[in-house]
């Protein structure tokens, strides 16, 4: 695992733990690598994992020890998209969306808004993504993306406008964390929104 990778499951945690959370949605988990950092804080009572490609959730119930068909307990990981709605999915505290928006394609992040921002709703929402004006750092060409799975990376700009959008849309607000060492006009290689949910009914959102 990278440094930065490191340090963003770190900065993710830290947020998550300060956000008083006590039960948690790790949204597109992959092999469970925030999953086992979330297990080791006690204050988490309720861990839930989901993801799409059932080798990688393979990986996570192994590197847990979770049996393949137990989803009961603490700790659950299961197969699940954060694009389809999931009643079962609401009421936790707190979600993440780390390093997964990005293999979205564009014309369905209004349903990822949708389904997370409205139908689940947890009260902190943390989001990171790469920081596109970054790649030239990473020996990249222009255009050229750090993964062949991601559908875009954005630039600064564009990922604030539209965490901005969602925040005004759902009735959340929004802050701006960088991930990693900064660079003179670049920024950091990761970008992470933080949205906190209104304390007033967000009644739009189910529409």
């Amino acid at each position: 695992m990278s440094a930065l990778h490191e340090e963003r499951l770190d900065t993710v945690t830290r947020y998550l733990l300060e956000s008083g959370a006590t039960s948690v949605l790790d949204l597109g988990c992959g092999r469970g690598e925030l999953l086992q950092r979330l297990v080791c804080e006690p204050r988490f009572t309720r861990i839930v994992g989901i993801d799409i490609d059932q080798g990688p959730l393979a990986e996570a119930r192994d590197s847990l020890g979770l049996a393949a068909a137990g989803n009961v307990g603490r700790v659950q990981v299961r197969y699940g998209s954060f694009e389809e709605s999931d009643p079962d999915l609401a009421g936790f505290d707190a979600a993440a969306l780390v390093e997964t928006i990005e293999h979205i394609d564009p014309r369905r992040l209004s349903r990822v808004e949708g389904c997370v921002f409205g139908i689940m709703r947890p009260r902190t929402v943390l989001i990171t993504t790469p920081n596109q004006e970054y790649n030239l750092l990473h020996g990249l060409a222009p255009g050229q993306r750090r993964h062949l799975g991601h559908r875009f990376e954005w630039t600064r700009a564009k990922f604030r406008q539209w965490a901005r959008g969602v925040a005004a849309r759902k009735r959340y607000r929004v802050d701006f964390i960088d991930v990693g060492p900064p660079a003179p006009l670049r920024g950091s290689s990761t970008q992470m929104a933080r949205l906190i949910a209104s304390t007033a009914p967000d009644i739009g959102s189910r529409n």
